[in-house]
């Protein structure tokens, strides 16, 4: 059995940070496993090719929830990335990094280490950000946040129009308050997108101790006694080992992180009892806390020929957006789809940051990433920030190549309704507001006549649907909380050698897009696992950032671990 040193499973967000960090001195082997081929596909790193890769069955896992109650019942189609890069590879593009407040309350939920002003130097120490160096953006990193050039008359009047709503212009949603309605920042990097495995894992590959295997799925992790050794997987038909000397490092994502705990005997005990897996450790909390962003999808038909939809019908248009790419770098295909974006609050008197988000997109159709529409058209999505719903992901059998039961149950508090129709409002104020009004030539979805709250309801419940954030599902949290999976150096609790480092960490799910935080958390935990490596004092710089452990050495922290599940109530 080949052994290294770390075993990160999971080629995403997060692992491909983790795989370049943790490799970087040579001092350390890594073997890298990623379920997924190579990211060679060409649309992958053309921006506007999220299009391509949304229902790509080779580079998407294509994974479907449960019927949702609260959405007519309906399945909901959830894209997951399955390359290099993760959904990082696949994703719209957006660079945000969340509220001050979300850190604030990660730390206030008994997670040391984890407030706004402690992360803010892992933000700053991953981007190469062209507003430059401030006291909140950073310059040098590895992931590129480019900032979408000024240069469209809908966009202006999508912005003009929010202004007079009250939102203020900003030209960064990142400092802290975010607050305002601007152009976003893209990952990309002259013209390409810029994924993990473009910005951490391409660099790192010249590293002779770090091993990459691709179209290799996980299927368990292995443990002698409470300890984590290795992890086992599939690589074309056959079934693998690999030894991990020192940590196995589970970087799947909010699906499958809960997934391989839950087939190697973590999780909820009555789960894993009913499909007679031995139980290693009863940690209920692996799969529960899933939280999402719901988007509702205005469309509207506009009155001018100034959208992407009149490029894409037009062979000229399709021509003309290739050639400025090839010459330049720049236009369309270099941008993606969300070219503005906005937070705001939509219920200010309960409030006092934004509550709702924005994604402000020059083209129209029926779905995410499909055919667009043969008129001229915008879309403006409306996504409430901290929902309160919360649903779970659990194992449906002991086969690892069956895909999870999702469940989000999406809207099923009161606020988080109320919430989503006053973003909705929101958007219909902001499309009638003169600005915008002289494009907006008439409504297409919802239609004029949906006019009370009740109707406004409906139409979410038939046509909302994710995009794409799902989160916490292995919960940060003290051991002391029945609720929590991992603790703030996201060690599993009552196992040691074992680490979670993804989305699924969040305590609660941050406002806005997720991507960055994601390598924010891998940054940080590469930071954590090398302090433990070494066992330096906290506080001491690793590997350019610092690390901020208030807690024991690992051996301490799983014994503290096992007394705290053995006296938790049964």
């Amino acid at each position: 059995m080949a052994a290294f040193d770390f075993v990160i499973v999971g080629a995403g967000s997060a692992g491909c940070v983790l795989a370049n960090r943790l490799s970087k001195s040579g001092k350390y082997s890594v073997c890298l496993l990623e379920a997924g081929p190579s990211d060679r596909y060409g649309w992958i790193h053309l921006p506007i090719g999220y299009a391509k890769t949304m229902f790509h069955k080779t580079y998407n896992w294509g994974f479907y929830t449960e019927p949702e109650p609260n959405l007519d019942h309906r399945k909901i189609y959830w894209p997951r990335g399955r390359t290099l890069g993760g959904s990082s590879s696949i994703n719209g593009l957006v660079y945000i990094r969340g509220q001050q407040r979300d850190y604030d309350e990660w730390a206030a939920l008994g997670n040391p280490g984890w407030s706004w002003e402690e992360c803010l130097p892992y933000f700053k120490r991953l981007e190469h950000n062209d507003l430059g160096e401030s006291a909140t953006t950073g310059t040098g990193g590895p992931l590129w946040a480019t900032t979408i050039p000024g240069k469209n008359k809908l966009v202006d009047a999508f912005i003009a129009a929010s202004r007079q709503n009250g939102v203020p212009v900003v030209s960064d949603f990142n400092s802290g308050p975010q607050e305002g309605v601007g152009y976003y920042q893209l990952t990309t990097r002259n013209g390409l997108r810029c994924s993990t495995a473009v910005a951490y894992l391409k660099p790192a590959r010249k590293h002779p101790n770090l091993h990459i295997e691709t179209e290799a799925q996980a299927t368990r992790i292995l443990f002698e006694g409470a300890r984590a050794t290795g992890v086992a997987y599939r690589q074309g038909g056959t079934m693998r080992e690999v030894h991990a000397k020192r940590e196995v490092l589970l970087c799947a994502g909010a699906l499958q992180s809960p997934q391989l705990l839950q087939l190697s005997g973590i999780g909820a005990a009555a789960l894993l009892q009913k499909f007679a897996i031995p139980v290693l450790r009863d940690l209920p909390g692996v799969g529960a806390n899933l939280q999402d962003h719901l988007q509702v999808r205005l469309m509207y038909e506009v009155s001018e020929k100034i959208t992407i939809n009149d490029e894409l019908n037009s062979l000229w248009g399709k021509a003309k957006m290739g050639l400025q790419w090839a010459a330049t770098r720049t236009g369309p295909l270099a941008i993606g789809i969300n070219l503005a974006g906005m937070f705001c609050r939509a219920l200010p008197e309960e409030n006092a940051t934004p509550d709702t988000q924005f994604h402000f997109a020059t083209v129209s159709a029926e779905h995410a990433a499909g055919k667009v529409h043969a008129f001229s058209g915008c879309t403006y999505s409306v996504c409430q920030l901290r929902p309160d719903s919360r649903g779970q992901v659990a194992i449906r059998s002991t086969d690892p190549f069956e895909a999870p039961s999702i469940q989000p149950n999406y809207l099923s508090t009161e606020r988080d309704r109320r919430t989503t129709i006053a973003g909705v409002r929101f958007a219909q104020r902001v499309a009638a507001t003169a600005p915008m009004k002289q494009y907006m030539k008439r409504p297409y979805r919802p239609q004029a006549d949906v006019r009370s709250d009740d109707e406004v309801l409906a139409f979410c419940r038939q046509y909302a649907t994710t995009i794409f954030h799902p989160s916490g599902t292995a919960r940060m949290g003290p051991v002391s909380d029945p609720g929590t999976v991992v603790d703030a150096r996201l060690r599993v609790h009552g196992v040691s050698g074992l680490r979670v480092v993804d989305c699924s960490i969040m305590p609660t799910l941050v406002s806005g897009n997720t991507n960055v935080p994601t390598v924010m958390i891998a940054e940080k935990a590469a930071d954590m696992i090398l302090q433990d490596a070494l066992d330096v004092r906290p506080g001491t710089a690793i590997g350019g950032g610092v690390a901020d452990d208030r807690s024991g050495r690992q051996a301490g922290a799983v014994a503290a671990a096992d007394a705290a599940l053995a006296s938790r109530p049964i």
